[in-house]
Formats: structure tokens, sequence, C-alpha cells
């Protein structure tokens, strides 16, 4: 039989898309089943973006664009970091990719080499550590947890720099727990980084506008390390936008250089349709993104009362993004019919078996304690979905 690459075989599957791959199967085959496993908003593109991407095919928008992306939109994404964040960027320092998970996979595979450390405070997106891994890179996990609400200390930050480090790799609003860091807090880790000269930092701000506190906060806005902040957004969830797969970086013009080359290589611009839309979805204050957001987090709260009622959860009170990530250790060692619970993803297999509710085990994002639910869905699924986790987890003892 003929053998694979290693990169290929040492590379695990996306254990988001793993659960969302089994709960359409298993719907396939005529269950009932409600997924709350993957990351993405029940609602439709607001009409105005829609109407944009109809207009650029009759425009005749049809050809290869530049790599990085069409200059007004560039420049688009210039005005709105200046507007929203108070960021100056010009537009040979923006490079616009498929989804904001290759603006990741372009800086680390342009910034790291073998060997090279990079921090991650864990839980952390599935992603990263395996992007880490492909460059030859080293993940250096800085473990949080519940009662810390998932943040990072000055402490630990410090004490995982080394010699190899060269990146810190971290998303606020995160995804998976939904932990918002405050200016204060990312201050205390700026100042930090201006210890360490070499060290990149890889500010992930897809959930940026999924914010239940106020005004998000970058830490680029640090000119002390501002040079060195790599920052990754897109359109995704704040504007319902998975399926256009539009991701933008914004660095200093030697990186956005660096992975302007790199993705000519590999894909090339984005699609060129779904560009002409994204300038629209950014470039206006819309009714409609309104809305997503104060469903949002109707659906957090609505989500958080219903879990708190659940005996041997516990649950803390996510700031961003869409995601709950509850504390289940209490349920190892329990057992229902002959399955034993040891770990979130045994406790994951049993809800999908027995609740028909599909969710991702912690464990994909680093933590052997939790696991994943995205509120992402409509409130009668939430509810619904909820109750039977509720009565599931009752039968375990």
């Amino acid at each position: 039989m003929m053998k694979l690459a290693d990169r290929i075989e040492s590379l695990h599957e996306s254990q988001t898309i793993a659960m969302a791959r089994i709960s359409r199967e298993l719907r396939e085959q005529g269950h009932d089943i409600i997924s709350l496993s993957l990351g993405e908003p029940d609602f439709v593109t607001p009409a105005y973006i829609r109407e944009a991407a109809k207009k650029a095919i009759d425009d005749g928008y049809t050809h290869y664009p530049p790599i990085s992306g069409y200059m007004d939109l560039r420049q688009a994404i210039c005005d709105k970091l200046k507007r929203e964040n108070n960021l100056t960027y010009t537009p040979d320092q923006i490079v616009v990719s498929t989804g904001a998970k290759q603006c990741i996979a372009n800086a680390v595979l342009c910034t790291i080499n073998p060997g090279d450390e990079v921090i991650v405070p864990s839980p952390y997106w599935v992603s990263y550590s395996q992007i880490i891994q492909l460059a030859g890179g080293v993940p250096v996990f800085i473990p949080t947890d519940i009662a810390s609400d998932f943040k990072i200390t000055e402490k630990q930050l410090s004490n995982a720099i080394t010699s190899k480090t060269r990146m810190f790799i971290f998303s606020s609003p995160c995804n998976p727990t939904g932990t918002v860091y405050t200016r204060d807090e990312l201050k205390v880790l700026a100042s930090v980084f201006e210890k360490h000269e070499n060290i990149f930092i890889l500010s992930d701000e897809i959930y940026e506008h999924i914010n239940f506190i106020g005004k998000h906060e970058s830490i680029a806005q640090f000119d002390s390390i501002r040079s060195r902040v790599i920052i990754v957004n897109g359109v995704s969830k704040s504007y319902a936008m998975t399926g256009w797969r539009i991701g933008y970086l914004a660095a200093e013009k030697f990186l956005a250089q660096a992975c302007d080359k790199m993705q000519g290589q590999f894909t090339s611009a984005a699609s060129s349709i779904a560009q002409r839309a994204t300038i629209a979805a950014i470039s206006r204050d819309d009714a409609e993104n309104k809305i997503m957001f104060k469903a949002f987090e109707r659906r957090r709260d609505l989500v958080l009362k219903l879990l708190k009622e659940i005996p041997g959860l516990k649950v803390n009170q996510p700031q961003g993004a869409f995601y709950v990530f509850p504390d289940v250790s209490a349920f190892f060692g329990k057992q229902y019919n002959g399955t034993v619970i040891h770990t979130p993803e045994d406790l994951c297999m049993f809800l999908l078996r027995d609740a028909r509710v599909s969710l991702v085990t912690g464990e994909a994002f680093g933590d052997n304690q939790c696991i994943r639910i995205s509120y992402a869905a409509a409130d009668e699924d939430l509810v619904k979905a909820i109750g039977r986790i509720s009565e599931s987890l009752a039968k375990l003892n």
C-alpha cells in the first residue's frame, strides 16, 4: 500500500467538523438530531450583502482578483479598522484570504520555523495547534479553567516564554469559551511582550462584534508592540457569511507581502463575488446586524438559565462569541446502561446517542474537563436540546 506523507498522517481531523459530519449522517438515517456543535450562525446573510453580490455578477466581477484582494476592499478594511478600532493601516498591510483560517495559516507558515515555540492559551480554537505543527512549530499551552473565566495571568505568560518563543496566538472573544479580555487585561499582557522583542502576537478577532460587555478591545492598540501584532478578522460570524469564505489579515507591510507570496502559491485570491459582498458588509451599520447580535445575547442568557438548572454542571458567564463551555467533570465515573463516562468525549458520545444532541468535547480545544455548546441555533432548538441533555444526564449514576 502506498504511504501518505507524515504531515497528513499526523494531522487530526477538526472535531467540530467531525461532529457536524456525524450529525448529518445520523439525520440522513432518520434520527432527530439537534446539532449544537458547529460555530455557524443560523441566520441568512443580510439582504443588502446578498444584493451587493448579485450586482457584482451583473457588473462583471468574474475574473481573477489581485491575490491580496481588491484595492477598494482593502481600503474599506482600513476604514473599518480606523472607524471601529482607532487603528491606522494602509491597503498594502491588508491581505484578504479564503476565510480567517487561511489568514492564520498564512501568518504561521510565514513566521514559524521548525522548532520555534508558539504560546497558546488553553482552551484554544481547534486549528491553532494543528497549523503550528504543520509549520514545524511547537505549541506551548498555558492552561486555564472556569474559575479564572479561562483567562491567563501575567505570571503564566512570563513563565511560558523561552528563548525559542516566536509567537503568541489567542482569540478574544474566544472560541470555545466566550472569554473576552478587557483593555486593562490586554495592557498587562502587552507589558510582558514589551520585554521580548522577537515575539509576534497573532490576535484572532473574528468574534469582535459578538461582544456583550461593550466596545471590542484589540491588543494592537498598544504602540509599544503594535509592529508585531497580526490582526486576523473576517465576516463569517458577525455578518452570517460563513459560506462566503472571506477573512482578512492586518500586519506590517513586510509580513503582509510574505502572506501574499504564500497565498499566491496555495489558493491565489478569494472569490471575486464574495469580496464585493464584503465591501458592502463592512461599510455600513445595518439593522439586521443589530438583530442578530441581540438574538445571540438573548440565546446566551436562555442557555445559561437552563444549564444552571442541571445538577453537576459548572457554568460561567461567557462575555462574547456564541458558545458556553461548561465543566462536566462531576459526571466522570458515572454510568448508564453499561456506558461509563471517563472523559468529555465519552459524555459527548453518550449525549449524541441518548439525547440526540451533537456537542463538541473540550479535548478538541485542549481541555479535559469541559464540553462546548454552541448557541448559534434557534431558540426552540436550544430549549429542546438542553431539555434532552438534562434528561440524559439525570440517568447517569
